[in-house]
């Protein structure tokens, strides 16, 4: 039974000896009214993001990147996929001296939206024409489902979105204060320990609510994942909303719900709202907790408008109560928490499929690939009798549907491709983020980084390479915003300019050690890694403190089957510098 809301926090009454509490409006539309507070509520208030389609297609494409207004250059560009990628040439040390007009250069990152990282082969090759045609033939994997082009000049946009929606694909809201891409489970409908499908869910929501005005101003990003997977693959405990495949004893199968997540520099893990939700409910459910962001969620501030901090100010009980009062209109029924995993949810590998056919999950590395490898990679699923793959939360690709006997040569046909079936634990279990290459808001090198690291890895620790565990995930992230999720790794690195002990002024990485996400290797709850005091390394110097440490967790741990997150996080101090 639902139960009657309690008062907000600030209308509590406050004793006379208290600080009084502070008077300025949070910006909530419900409470506050619609008033812009900052320079983004007003620009998203003046005309919605949406809008600058027609603005693209008719004027910019044809005048040029210089007639292009700036609010729609900074702001509403976002809401079609596209950013301003960083000028080459400006170092890292430079990043936060300068303004966000002088770091950026006229091409853009393009954002393809892919929600639950379901693509045809048909698809795949579109993907990799444009890339070759119009971006340089630059593709990155993310770990967010989509696939990102650089170089891309606001010219050649049409025609990019042109040849997208002939594929029924698009970049619409794939960036900006909305619903950004819906992750779904890699297996979906085809795992045979499948709970429940999602995939009707996830479409249903993206045909009805992407591309709404209702939904196009948010006080910032919504990021939504859905999962019937039991490796509960889609790193639910850091969206803003997930639906997590549970079996309640009395109503059969459906998810278990959670809100609040989300990392970057304040990093919060989600929270069970305590409910079950059936598959028949599950858009309207998500459509009442966006409704609540877009009603409530904190607007003033940039910093803290992520639905995490109202959550946090609310407190589940609150926020159930508001949905189920407010927005829904009936109670949800309690329900069971879902169960630790007992396999990793990156799937890679050999793996069969409930119709006797195989996935095989490939690892490019670190994401970084180019549009002639996905047009190669497509043409080389089809030579196997498959039109079907899925991109993955961790910078990964599953192809489906290949025959028993055609495994090892496709896996074969493909690692010469640059796309490995059986990688090392290193090239597997890495990710790194844009960097310094592309993103205005990196301070150092993150891909090229990570390529050096994981082959130097592999040779420096070849002798001990049998007593590695399965994953050793490595987060390599180019600023504090954790679009690499470094908190939650084995390893986190996150990068900024460090002074040497002789003074220089260098790119190197703070240290964060033994985070993780509910799986196999780690508690049930998911766990953010712990920073040691005064532990930064330089760049260059990267390989030689990963392989102490390694070497250090392999010979200080208690058994073979204790966890690195788990040693680290037990360590003394001096054990892990």
């Amino acid at each position: 039974m639902a139960k009657t809301l309690t008062a907000r926090p600030d209308q509590a009454a406050t004793p006379s000896r208290r600080k009084p509490v502070s008077k300025k409006p949070n910006g909530q539309w419900k409470i506050d009214g619609k008033t812009p507070l900052n320079a983004n509520e007003e620009f998203k208030l003046a005309d919605d993001g949406l809008h600058v389609r027609e603005r693209i297609i008719d004027t910019y494409s044809k005048e040029g990147f210089d007639a292009i207004d700036s609010d729609d250059l900074h702001g509403r560009f976002r809401w079609w996929g596209l950013y301003t990628q960083r000028k080459q040439g400006i170092d890292g040390g430079r990043t936060a001296t300068l303004s966000p007009e002088e770091l950026e250069d006229k091409y853009f990152m393009l954002r393809v939206r892919i929600d639950s990282g379901q693509l045809t082969t048909e698809q795949t090759r579109v993907i990799g024409e444009i890339s070759r045609d119009f971006a340089r033939d630059t593709a990155d994997v993310t770990d967010r489902q989509n696939v990102q082009l650089h170089w891309v000049q606001v010219e050649d946009v049409p025609e990019i979105w042109r040849r997208l929606a002939e594929v029924n694909l698009d970049t619409t809201e794939a960036c900006g204060d909305v619903s950004r891409v819906i992750l779904g489970s890699p297996l979906a409908g085809i795992a045979a320990d499948e709970l429940i499908d999602p995939t009707p869910v996830i479409h249903d929501i993206k045909e009805k609510y992407i591309g709404d005005p209702a939904f196009s101003n948010l006080p910032r990003k919504f990021k939504t994942c859905f999962t019937g997977h039991p490796s509960q693959d889609v790193v639910h405990e850091i969206n803003d909303i997930a639906f997590v495949g549970v079996t309640h004893p009395d109503l059969g199968v459906g998810y278990d719900l959670w809100v609040g997540g989300g990392l970057s520099t304040n990093a919060k893990l989600a929270e069970r709202l305590g409910v079950f939700v059936t598959q028949d409910q599950a858009v309207e459910v998500w459509k009442g907790v966006i409704s609540i962001f877009r009603d409530y969620g904190y607007r003033r501030l940039r910093n803290k408008a992520r639905l995490k901090f109202l959550v946090a100010d609310w407190g589940v009980e609150k926020f159930r109560q508001v949905l189920e009062q407010e927005y829904l209109g009936y109670a949800l029924p309690d329900g069971p928490a879902p169960e630790t995993p007992t396999v990793t949810g990156d799937h890679v590998g050999v793996h069969a499929q409930k119709d006797g056919k195989f996935y095989i999950g490939l690892t490019p590395t670190v994401g970084r690939i180019s549009g002639s490898q996905l047009i190669d990679l497509a043409h080389l699923v089809e030579k196997y009798g498959s039109t079907r793959l899925r991109t993955t939360p961790y910078q990964k690709l599953v192809v489906l549907d290949i025959e028993k006997d055609d495994v090892e040569p496709f896996i074969a046909e493909a690692e010469k491709l640059g796309f490995y079936a059986r990688p090392s634990v290193f090239r597997r279990s890495t990710i790194a983020c844009t960097g310094i290459e592309y993103c205005k808001l990196a301070i150092v090198a993150t891909k090229s980084t990570a390529e050096r690291v994981i082959d130097n890895l592999e040779e420096r620790l070849a002798d001990v390479a049998d007593q590695l565990p399965e994953r050793l995930t490595l987060h390599i992230n180019g600023c504090p915003n954790s679009c690499a999720r470094i908190q939650t790794a084995d390893i986190g690195l996150k990068g900024q300019i460090i002074t040497t002990e002789d003074g220089r002024q260098v790119p190197g990485f703070q240290v964060h050690l033994g985070g993780g996400l509910a799986d196999y290797q780690n508690d049930a709850a998911g766990t953010l890694g712990r920073t040691v005091r005064g532990l930064k390394v330089e760049a260059d110097l990267l390989e030689d403190y990963l392989e102490r440490l390694i070497r250090a967790y392999l010979a200080e741990r208690a058994d073979a089957s204790l966890s690195f997150a788990r040693w680290a996080m037990e360590a003394d101090e001096q054990q892990l510098v």
